[in-house]
């Protein structure tokens, strides 16, 4: 293997990774309601190099075990923009979206069957206030900023998955949606954002690929960020594009940083610290994520 984004078995990692989740996957508790509500969680979610990086797997993984399994996932994702809001098709074995381009064949293939979400659907529009109401897509499946990583956390596909369009761009309309999802987390549905806490696309080199350098732009933004969560500081995050260091380089377009506000505002308070579960890099990017509202 030249780099992560050649590797000599395509998803060969995912393969190893596999058989050791299954059996702690299907032993994983359900979660009851004398849990109280779970967590709402920001994920940094890859792309088909995740399945070639043993560490992140386990660390996704290990994750989503330290928690009771939930009875569904509601998932907001970078790469699903679309006004009004909407939901992705509810029927069970909904195809995945493919929305990437220039890997191995293999990835193409996987496939990520989850159940019947109808019932997840009726919630997720129950808690919307009449003024924007949730529209059901007929035929939209999962992108991959939501089974990508899903396929690491809940390997066995058993749990019904939604996922819900990103309406703007704008942070306060954001963690507004996320306190309209709130309730969802004390019905034991785990609120996820999914994006990437740096996502330089544009600026990405041939020595991040191959030797994983770190690029200022990346480690600086990351801390910034790791500063202004861990002391809750919401208006310094809203002012990410004119206050953060490593900008514009960092976020070259915000859908892969904002899917966090909707993960604060599903928190209790949407000015608590946070708790950081997978930090480092891939491909010089910051795989920062965390969990609030626990």
């Amino acid at each position: 293997m030249t780099s992560i984004l050649d590797p000599a078995v395509p998803a060969g990692a995912y393969d190893e990774f596999l058989p050791r989740a299954l059996p702690r996957a299907r032993a994983q508790r359900p979660w009851t309601p004398a849990d109280g509500p779970l967590p709402a969680l920001y994920i940094s979610h890859g792309a088909p190099p995740l399945f070639d990086d043993a560490l992140w797997l386990r660390q996704l993984f290990e994750w989503a075990q330290s928690l009771p399994k939930p009875k569904s996932i509601l998932i907001i994702s970078a790469h699903w923009e679309s006004a009004p809001l909407a939901l992705s098709a509810p029927t069970a074995h909904t195809p995945l979206v493919y929305d990437f381009g220039g890997f191995h064949p293999r990835y193409y293939t996987m496939t990520y069957d989850t159940p019947d979400a109808t019932a997840l659907a009726s919630r997720v529009a129950g808690v919307m206030p009449d003024r924007e109401p949730v529209h059901q897509h007929p035929s939209r499946g999962l992108d991959h900023g939501a089974w990508v990583p899903l396929m690491a956390m809940y390997p066995l596909a058993d749990i019904p998955v939604l996922q819900l369009s990103m309406p703007t761009h704008d942070p306060g309309r954001l963690i507004e949606l996320g306190t309209r999802l709130r309730p969802l987390r004390s019905e034991g549905i785990l609120v996820i954002g999914s994006g990437f806490m740096t996502h330089g696309i544009r600026s990405i080199t041939r020595d991040m690929i191959t030797h994983g350098t770190i690029p200022a732009w990346s480690s600086d933004f990351d801390a910034w960020a790791a500063d202004a969560l861990a002391r809750g500081d919401i208006d310094e995050l809203a002012a990410y594009a004119t206050r953060a260091p490593g900008m514009p380089f960092a976020h070259p377009t915000p859908d892969h940083f904002i899917p966090l506000f909707i993960t604060l505002g599903a928190a209790d308070r949407t000015d608590q610290p946070v708790r950081t579960t997978i930090d480092g890099y891939m491909i010089g990017f910051a795989k920062r994520s965390f969990q609030t509202g626990d």
